[in-house]
């Protein structure tokens, strides 16, 4: 158990911290597994708007430091890839 005062605190924000980086953190998986399984069901119509969502998604958690920006820059970068394989490969 903590005795200080600032010890406390820090525990307190800590855990503040850790609950708004897993709602971050979760809203970009959602966001992403959409995307997938849009790509995977060739849902054309919906793909272009969940691809845009998801982006945003990775790109907001990469700026609240959530993830790293190279991971936010490799996770773009294979969701786009898989993106334009589905795309060209129907059309």
């Amino acid at each position: 158990m903590r005795k200080n005062k600032s010890a406390i605190k820090r525990a307190k924000q800590s855990e503040e911290k850790r609950l708004r980086n897993s709602h971050v953190k979760t809203t970009m998986k959602t966001q992403v597994k959409k995307t997938l399984a849009a790509i995977g069901t060739k849902d054309k119509e919906n793909l272009d708007m969940l691809f845009v969502k998801a982006v945003s998604q990775i790109n907001k958690a990469a700026s609240k430091g959530v993830i790293h920006k190279n991971n936010a820059a490799r996770k773009i970068s294979r969701l786009t890839k898989r993106l334009n394989s589905a795309t060209q490969a129907k059309g």
